[in-house]
């Protein structure tokens, strides 16, 4: 009967394809699952619908609901973080004023201005959670969903003795993106991929025993399939692998395909739409935080199913509470040198075997040194947002912002400074180590 918690529990759909993976699994029906969140109305609809899958599907598991974080870490043997701090005026701000210099994201999660403003506004909440577990559930993995995953993890690792993993669905969803492109059923194909998060490499691609890489390049050359993966096609092309996130993301990550009106219409299109995409996403995401403060669940309880997703997180509980081992790619520290020539205190995202021992990151030797360049351009900055965002150090934060790839290639070094100072201010109630430091 182990004791899981989600931290961050409000958000509905992602929480609930969450509790339906734990309840799926018989070996998990009878657990305790406690929902912890700030917003008491969302977190009321989250233990509604859960309460609902339970007696819809007559398993034994209980449920607890609290808003008080300490009270849902103590003794649990799990953790599931999905928090977002801020909610959406950070997050606009992140991509609005960049955008003002010149600075063009897709997303802005993950690396660039966005990203690292993400992580600057999420990793002071993320450490005192881990510290805060250190006390009360020291021995709990702390599985971590919250963007962005490198700096996140990598700064709670550095902080805290916790044990701390990122799962992320991208390289399974890039898998089954690879078998369309190539008409391979997903399931007989047979991959090894590795790197950091959200540009990870597919090493090998092969469907029984043969390499598949020659059929990719041959749909590369298929102006409909080229037209749904621009940017990926051409990483590939100009690189040599296929890499782990979608072409709108990946073009934020390297300073080839964002730059210029009509090369971002040529390389990432309407498809992807950039600013417009993420103008979309802005109005979405206000709409489902208002539809959830309503207090009112958008889920029929009747309809309240059991079901499994393809995410991570309840097979891991799974392998270790029964013993099944299981092959999963999960972001590590590189303390164990999983990646030979990637820096050994990064965080990277590589194949991992799960069963009755624990999480073990298996070694994939040394990436092709092209691809391990590329990972580095995105690692240094990493780096240094990570010593900002545990220091409130400004220059330490001027130098990862002026290392971004984007940001370098698209705004002077000037310009940097200044938009940066803007984000500090803009966002200063979310970035409490920047208080008391000036430049």
């Amino acid at each position: 009967m182990p004791r899981i918690t989600l931290i961050g529990a409000g958000s509905l759909t992602f929480a609930k394809n969450l509790i339906g993976d734990i309840l799926s699994f018989e070996a998990l029906s009878d657990s305790e699952i406690v929902l912890m969140d700030l917003d008491e109305d969302r977190l009321d609809e989250v233990g509604a619908v859960t309460e609902a899958m339970i007696e819809n599907g007559d398993v034994e598991a209980t449920v607890e609901t609290t808003t008080d974080r300490r009270e849902a870490l103590t003794d649990t043997d799990y953790v599931f973080n999905l928090i977002n701090v801020g909610g959406l005026e950070p997050f606009e701000n992140e991509i609005r004023i960049p955008e003002e210099y010149g600075v063009k994201q897709a997303i802005g999660d993950t690396l660039g201005p966005g990203g690292i403003f993400r992580g600057l506004r999420t990793v002071p909440v993320m450490v005192d959670m881990a510290k805060e577990m250190e006390e009360v559930c020291p021995d709990a993995p702390l599985l971590n969903y919250t963007n962005p995953m490198v700096l996140v993890s990598w700064a709670t690792h550095t902080a805290t003795d916790i044990d701390i993993y990122g799962l992320c669905h991208s390289i399974p969803h890039t898998a089954q993106a690879i078998a369309d492109y190539i008409d391979i059923p997903y399931d007989e194909l047979d991959y090894w991929a590795a790197g950091i998060n959200h540009m990870a490499w597919f090493l090998d691609i092969e469907h029984d025993g043969e390499d598949l890489y020659p059929a990719l390049h041959k749909a590369m050359g298929d102006e409909d399939i080229y037209r749904q993966d621009t940017v990926r096609f051409e990483v590939m092309d100009h690189f040599g692998a296929f890499v782990s996130e979608s072409s709108h993301h990946m073009s934020e990550y390297v300073p080839y395909f964002r730059t210029d009106e009509d090369r971002i219409e040529e390389l990432v299109g309407e498809g992807y739409a950039g600013r417009m995409e993420t103008a979309a996403y802005l109005e979405e995401w206000s709409a489902r935080h208002r539809e959830h403060g309503s207090g009112e669940s958008s889920i029929d309880p009747s309809e309240a199913t059991i079901s499994r997703s393809d995410e991570y997180a309840a097979r891991i509980i799974h392998s270790i509470e029964t013993g099944k081992r299981r092959r999963l790619n999960l972001n590590v520290t590189n303390e164990t040198n999983a990646i030979g020539n990637l820096q050994d205190d990064a965080f990277v995202e590589v194949p991992a075997l799960v069963d009755g021992t624990g999480i073990h990151p298996m070694s994939v030797g040394d990436l092709p040194e092209q691809l391990a360049a590329l990972n580095r351009t995105n690692l240094n900055v990493q780096r240094l947002a990570v010593e900002a965002s545990l220091t409130g150090d400004r220059e330490t934060l001027y130098r990862a912002m002026k290392l971004d790839p984007l940001t370098a290639a698209s705004i002077s070094l000037d310009e940097i400074e200044s938009m940066t100072d803007d984000l500090l201010v803009a966002n200063s109630e979310y970035l409490p180590q920047f208080e008391a430091t000036g430049r």
